[in-house]
């Protein structure tokens, strides 16, 4: 599958601080863009990055029709050294669930394949944003929005589906380390019948509240109890949550119907049952983690997502009680995961779980 390119005459790449890259602060020249009208998307096409013109009555900014992905490209290494290929882990599951999203929200699918090899046109004209050291990458975001402009609470007729792409450095600056996590006991996030599941923005709005307050408290993130009974755990903003209770993995599970069914998640809960560790997904109240806790059975938390891969949590707190895991210290599960993860993310040869799309670039 090949799409028209129109070049970027004004590359960017001399303009990203390379020494500090962070996370979403810097773009590459070209975005890929498909358009929905008359009942069907088009071929598609790269354009340059750049400004794009909407009118005030677009009907995304009033009523929230829109919904995002988040994946990442590798450039793959051997023998420690840049081999001229990239992987992007798992793009079939990021297509997927975010027409999964979108039927939600009302918009209509995108050939799974059609978004794989967007993805695959757009990081190989702009190979040279992919930074060159182990533990960064380059983010893609595809998103897709309503872009007809009216006023009036209904399904847009016309569509965007946009990718762009961003250099990042390792979320881990100096080295994985553990977080500090507030409980909420004051707002949630999502309820079971609503778009919790779903990558829609909307969701990513109702949680900023909390995590001003949790930020202006010293904490990284919020974890949300079920918007019902205010009980059971369901997930942190930026990633799902999982536990380590007397040598099982339990984490929340997808059938609450408010939880995001996370990509990393999918893939951390087949290495560990590969590592012949009882896997187990359910409801589990957030007593239970207290009074595993207590009885020294919690030997660890952490959070997985497609930014940090794994986020081993140190601190809970919930109620003004602090809850400390494992010395505040990383546990030797979460460290193995994340290194499994990253060494199939970089590998520049055949991954045996055939995760990632690997390619000349």
């Amino acid at each position: 599958m090949t799409f028209p390119i129109s070049k970027n005459p004004n590359t960017r790449f001399d303009s990203i601080g390379w020494n500090d890259l962070r996370f979403g602060v810097y773009f590459s020249d070209h975005i890929f863009i498909a358009k929905y009208k008359d009942g069907k998307w088009n071929n598609g096409e790269i354009i340059p990055y750049g400004p794009m013109e909407f009118e005030p009555a677009l009907c995304t900014l009033h009523y929230a029709q829109s919904c995002f992905e988040g994946l990442k490209a590798f450039q793959c290494f051997a023998d420690g050294k840049p081999t001229g290929n990239a992987n992007i882990f798992r793009p079939e599951k990021n297509a997927e669930r975010l027409n999964r999203s979108g039927e939600r929200l009302g918009i209509p699918a995108i050939d799974v394949n059609f978004q794989i090899e967007a993805m695959k046109e757009l990081v190989k004209i702009d190979k040279k944003f992919i930074p060159q050291k182990r533990g960064q990458s380059l983010y893609l975001r595809p998103f897709t929005f309503g872009s007809s402009s009216f006023l009036g609470v209904q399904p847009s007729p016309e569509y965007n589906f946009i990718i762009i792409a961003s250099p990042v450095a390792s979320y881990y600056a100096n080295g994985i380390q553990p977080i500090k996590i507030l409980v909420s006991d004051e707002y949630v996030r999502a309820v079971r019948g609503g778009i919790g599941y779903t990558k829609a923005a909307a969701n990513y709005a109702a949680s900023l509240y909390a995590g001003i307050k949790a930020k202006e408290k010293g904490f990284s993130q919020v974890l949300w109890l079920d918007g019902i009974e205010m009980k059971y755990v369901d997930e942190v903003g930026a990633m799902n949550i999982m536990f380590v209770i007397d040598g099982e993995l339990i984490t929340p599970s997808l059938e609450q119907g408010s939880i995001l069914a996370g990509i990393t998640r999918m893939s951390v809960l087949e290495l560990a049952k590969d590592m012949g560790m009882k896997v187990t997904e359910r409801r589990i109240a957030f007593q239970e983690v207290i009074e595993a806790h207590k009885a020294g059975k919690l030997t660890e938390c952490f959070g997985t997502g497609t930014a940090a891969i794994i986020s081993p949590v140190g601190q809970l707190t919930y109620k003004g009680q602090d809850y400390i895991i494992n010395n505040n210290e990383i546990g030797s599960l979460s460290n193995k995961l994340y290194d499994t993860i990253l060494d199939i993310q970089y590998s520049d040869s055949k991954d045996s779980k055939g995760w990632n799309l690997h390619f000349a670039l």
